[in-house]
């Protein structure tokens, strides 16, 4: 502490006792007169007490905001004299980081512009950027403080940064380590020794991470305990260093001891009306099995949320272990202790720079006065992070009293407003941009609106459309939008101009129904360069309008909108579609009567299951499937434009987009016949190929995802699709035509990015099938897509 002069007059009116009639605070500027007397302790009409002035004035050292405090009295007046410590004026580095890079930096020091200088924090934030840069690999880093002076009251603070040199983990030794290999050992660790591929970005570069080596050791031990080596004995990892070379090998010292299996697990409780029996059934750790301590973890999670959902928000689980080296058996007895049930308090929310509070307070289930339920806060968690509103969603609890609670509700906004593209590659198409302007979240009303439009050499289509998913804060939902499209597919053009109105409601936790209206007028032509010559207007040639009614049902459990790790998302619709028009000649000419009017069925499933609880690694298994039947009277024409097609995104990658489809071949003759397989093997230029599209389709995704970069949210997923089209018999002018079922397989792999702009998805797939004719693509991307 510094010198304090505390300079009394008039002393022999203190001993007085004389009572204090005014206090004055002179040289005070960050403080006011009435915070200061708060500080001091000191009000008038106290008596003058020199040990409670002398007290005064540490309580005001003690704010850090002077440099020096005295005292005098004059008659009854005591008057506090203060040198306010000077501000720092500007704040900087040197040396080392440039830009957002040197601005994280600054940050990591916790000092900013305008703080007041003070040599303590000042060598706290020196120590941490020691820290930071040490995190970074970074080691015998030398940081120099200079100041200098701007003016009477503030300083400039230079950090002089000598990053110093990284450290290139060569070899790691794990002495005594035998029954785990080294990659097992090493998976989770920190410091990992070089891989030969090491200066690919995300594979092991064996930089020193000299902050987390103290931890390691521990990591180690973690490895053994996945195993069921409970009595394993780790030392702590020695780093030695070539200080030429900078470069390390790092040694444990390992002592195994035996590996542990499950022997009897029990649990004891004293809860009324919970079934103990129950409980056990849904453990992942049992009798016989290798003691893991990540599924005892996940199993006491289990058994928390279930005592939650009664009430308890503070239960503990204490689990007792009796170990018996002998027949290497581990006794499990879970003691639970589940304290006082809690109502919620309130319901505090944060973090929110956009998203209203109201429209977050729609997805939590639980409010003020309910009783805590340990489901319905996870059921919370997952429910906000479905929206998509939000990069990050925590909830907390507080406790305000033995029976009452606060939930702290913390978000971090995703930017919901997006400018969204995708695109491919193929033979026919070229490169093909698409591309949106969306915002999920409009001014954080939780509306969801989007402009759009597509551009390449084969489509120019517009968009636009709103979706209000809780109208006036209610569980109904409303939407509208209005398209004008204009694609040329492979055989023809289609352009359509249609709208669609929507009114949905949810049920329950997650199931949501909707129903609506839509109208499509649509004008289809061959495409001019077809090549044929005869029959041109036959099947493509579509001019109608479509009125239709449609309604869906939807059941989403999910925990997150873009990235789930657990749930299913099943779904089914349906939509009766009338037609009006007049049909071609040559249609009715061929055996058709009349546009048809259709029923379309069709249905989504995704299953999402993330194994690193089990794994203890970021694997997450996926499996999704589709399906589509359109059925409509005999005879009657579906137009080409309301058919299935196949291939691409959405259904089996590897393939052009809607290039998978019944085809019928014609000669010059007029004679057709169906392709089989969709297969052109005897195809030549004095035939003309038709796609006609389908009536059934389905297909099916399995995905593994693992995480390739955290920092980046970049994943990999690889990938296996198989999918089916057919379409019923269609008749000709001798008769009907029949066409096989076409089934494609592919497999590839996808670099999944949550980047700023929303999620982009890089497909590198090959089609394992592929027949004569196929249209295959090794290259696709998308951005902003789902499911």
């Amino acid at each position: 502490m510094k010198k304090i002069a505390l300079s009394l007059v008039l002393v022999g009116t203190l001993l007085i006792a004389q009572k204090i009639s005014q206090i004055k605070y002179i040289g005070l500027a960050h403080l006011s007169p009435s915070v200061a007397t708060e500080i001091s302790g000191i009000q008038v009409g106290d008596e003058m007490d020199i040990t409670k002035i002398n007290q005064s004035v540490k309580n005001f050292y003690a704010q850090g905001y002077f440099e020096d405090v005295w005292v005098e009295s004059k008659g009854s007046t005591l008057i506090y004299h203060f040198k306010e410590k000077v501000a720092i004026a500007n704040l900087k580095i040197k040396g080392f980081g440039t830009g957002d890079e040197g601005e994280k930096l600054l940050a990591s020091t916790g000092l900013k512009k305008g703080d007041l200088y003070d040599q303590r924090r000042v060598k706290q934030a020196k120590k941490a950027l020691i820290e930071n840069l040490e995190s970074q690999g970074y080691y015998d880093t030398v940081v120099e403080v200079t100041t200098a002076k701007v003016s009477q009251s503030s300083v400039s603070l230079v950090f002089d940064v000598n990053k110093g040199e990284k450290i290139t983990i060569q070899k790691m030794n794990l002495v005594g380590a035998k029954e785990l290999d080294k990659g097992e050992i090493e998976a989770n660790l920190a410091n990992k020794e070089v891989d030969f591929w090491g200066w690919i970005p995300f594979l092991d570069d064996g930089v020193a991470k000299v902050d987390q080596l103290e931890y390691d050791s521990y990591r180690v031990k973690e490895a053994y305990m996945q195993k069921g080596y409970l009595d394993a004995d780790v030392s702590k990892p020695l780093m030695k260093v070539d200080f030429g070379s900078y470069n390390a090998d790092i040694d444990y010292q390992i002592k195994e001891g035996v590996q542990y299996r499950i022997g009897k697990i029990t649990i004891t409780q004293n809860l009324k009306g919970l079934d103990t029996k129950e409980l056990m059934e849904d453990l992942t750790l049992k009798s016989g099995k290798v003691f893991n301590i990540n599924r005892m973890r996940s199993d006491i999670n289990h058994l928390k949320e279930k005592i939650g959902n009664r009430g308890y928000a503070y239960v503990d689980i204490l689990p007792q272990m009796h170990k018996e080296p002998k027949t290497q058996t581990l006794d499990l007895n879970y003691v639970i202790k589940e304290g006082v049930p809690v109502t919620i308090n309130d319901v505090l929310i944060s973090g929110n720079s956009v998203t209203k509070d109201r429209v977050i307070r729609r997805y939590i289930y639980l409010a003020p006065g309910d009783k805590y339920n340990a489901t319905d806060l996870k059921d919370s968690k997952n429910a906000l992070g479905r929206t998509g509103f939000f990069e990050k969603v925590d909830i907390e609890t507080q406790r305000v009293s033995a029976d009452k609670i606060n939930l702290l509700v913390k978000v971090k906004e995703a930017p919901t407003g997006t400018i969204s593209a995708g695109g491919g590659y193929g033979s026919y198409e070229g490169l093909m941009v698409n591309a949106s302007i969306s915002d999920k979240n409009l001014f954080g009303s939780g509306i969801s609106s989007t402009l759009g439009f597509e551009l390449s050499k084969i489509s120019t289509n517009y968009n636009v459309s709103f979706a209000n998913p809780r109208v006036w804060d209610s569980l109904y939902s409303l939407g509208l939008s209005v398209y004008k499209r204009d694609y040329e597919y492979i055989d023809f053009t289609q352009d359509q101009l249609g709208a669609n109105l929507s009114l949905g409601r949810q049920f329950y936790r997650h199931i949501y129904a909707s129903v609506g209206v839509g109208y499509v007028d649509n004008q289809s032509e061959v495409n001019s360069d077809a090549n044929t010559t005869l029959y041109q207007d036959i099947f493509y040639d579509d001019k109608y309008q479509k009125t239709s009614g449609f309604a869906s049902v939807k059941f989403d459990n999910t925990d997150d909108y873009y990235q789930p790790r657990e749930g299913f998302i099943a779904s089914t619709s349906v939509e009766l579609a009338m037609l009006s028009g007049d049909l071609d000649p040559e249609n009715i000419e061929e055996g058709y009567t009349d546009f048809a009017d259709f029923t379309k069925f069709s249905g989504k499933f995704g299953a999402y299951y993330g194994m690193e609880d089990m794994l203890d690694y970021d694997l997450i298994l996926r499996a999704k499937a589709r399906f589509t039947v359109l059925s409509a009277g005999d005879d009657e024409y579906i137009p080409i434009g309301e058919r299935l097609f196949m291939g691409g995104i959405g259904s089996v990658r590897g393939y052009d987009p809607y290039s998978l489809s019944p085809t019928v071949i014609m000669d010059d003759a007029g004679t057709k016949r169906a392709a089989d397989d969709g297969e052109l093997p005897n195809y030549d230029l004095n035939e003309t190929s038709r796609r006609i599209g389908g009536t059934k389709s389905a297909s099916i995704s399995l995905e593994a995802s693992i995480p390739l970069s955290e920092a980046a949210k970049m994943r990999l997923a690889f990938f296996v699709d198989y999918g089916v089209i057919g379409t019923d018999s269609v008749p000709i002018k001798d008769g009907e035509m029949s066409f096989d079922t076409i089934s494609r397989a592919s497999t590839g792999a996808v670099i999944e990015w949550q980047s700023g702009f929303g999620p982009i998805n890089l497909v590198f797939a090959k089609a394992l099938n592929s027949k004569d004719g196929d249209r295959t693509s090794v290259f696709e991307f998308s951005m902003g897509t789902k499911f």
